[in-house]
């Protein structure tokens, strides 16, 4: 199946990256570039950029934009800088797997090439990185592919947080599935989570369908068991920022109450990933590190307060879902069902 999604959300311009700035949307399609490393950590800490495949991608150029006019002399100098760089950019938004892994990739890439010039050391590293995001381009266009399969006539969709062309380097994980499956007349509708407490949902996803032209209705969180009890729901297919070595996956807060109700309702739970999500060195979800955001998000809203001054919040940006309430993970090397561990030491060789 052969199509172009409606927009490009990471763009590499000679000497800069260029984002549409998720915080603006969806009022208004604003683009903004980032020059320099600092530039990209705040970005991604501040949600200018989010998604993990995209968090790498931006990631990935923030490396080449900090080492690009590094005037280290020695590979040792020069490494140990890029190695600096590497850890500080990593910890913008630490549970998304996918920053590391590029982060890691880029640096294994340098030392690879330690016996060349330093100044094509940088051309590596730039290079790496447009290979990162080309890479993803296409993987995410596997997994709508790949998910396909699992997608039945006149489909009814839920899906929670946002996981489209503006998560990822084009398409979009579970998102593409979504599109694929549009573009294949398998959708009759999509049920978009406005995902709380920022809103990716509302924001993002819907302004991303809008784009698509594909029918939707946006409900809020908590009315997806009703939707499910009305039979209103056929799966629930939702995106990752990190998976372990057992199949335990970290998403999105409130992922793994919807995966509690898909249970309870017998609805098949998918979970649309990349194969560089699936983390190897954990092996289980409970060695996920879980980032706590600010109170504001939570006690502030359209920015009028909604809670009383000083009151204490709980606030984490993500939740772990359990294998066991996962009915199978779309990777773009195919769907894995479980048993995850097994299947995923196969994949992985």
């Amino acid at each position: 199946m052969d199509f172009k999604p409606p927009f490009q959300s990471i763009t590499w311009n000679e000497d800069r990256v260029t984002i549409i700035d998720q915080t603006f949307l969806p009022e208004r399609e604003v683009f903004i570039d980032l020059n320099t490393a600092g530039q990209v950590w705040d970005a991604i800490k501040k949600m200018k950029v989010r998604g993990a495949p995209a968090i790498g991608i931006t990631g990935a150029y923030g490396l080449y934009l900090g080492v690009k006019d590094l005037k280290e002399g020695t590979f040792d100098s020069f490494y140990n800088e890029a190695d600096r760089l590497s850890e500080y950019l990593n910890s913008a938004r630490p549970t998304a797997v996918n920053l590391s892994w590029a982060l890691k990739r880029l640096m294994a890439t340098i030392y690879a090439a330690k016996e060349k010039p330093i100044e094509e050391i940088k051309e590596i590293v730039l290079k790496t990185a447009v290979t990162i995001h080309n890479e993803d381009r296409r993987l995410c266009k596997s997994i709508g592919e790949n998910g396909l399969e699992l997608i039945p006539d006149d489909a009814k969709i839920l899906t929670h947080c946002n996981t489209g062309g503006l998560a990822t380097g084009e398409f979009g994980t579970a998102f593409s599935v979504i599109l694929h499956a549009h573009h294949a007349g398998k959708l009759k509708q999509v049920w978009v989570d406005e995902t709380r407490p920022l809103l990716q949902g509302s924001r993002l996803t819907a302004w991303e369908l809008q784009k698509a032209e594909i029918p939707f209705k946006l409900n809020v969180d908590s009315a997806a068991a009703f939707l499910m009890q009305q039979g209103k729901v056929d799966l629930v297919i939702l995106g990752a920022d990190r998976i372990t070595k057992n199949g335990d996956t970290a998403n999105k807060i409130g992922t793994y109450s919807l995966a509690v109700l898909a249970n309870a309702h017998n609805i098949p739970f998918y979970v649309a990933a990349p194969y560089s999500t699936i983390d190897m060195d954990l092996e289980t979800g409970d060695e996920i590190e879980i980032e706590q955001r600010d109170a504001d998000e939570v006690t502030n809203f359209g920015n009028k307060q909604t809670a009383p001054d000083k009151v204490d919040v709980y606030n984490p940006a993500f939740d772990v879902t359990p294998n066991h309430l996962i009915t199978a993970i779309i990777t773009e090397k195919g769907v894995i069902k479980p048993n995850y561990k097994t299947n995923f030491e196969k994949l992985f060789g």
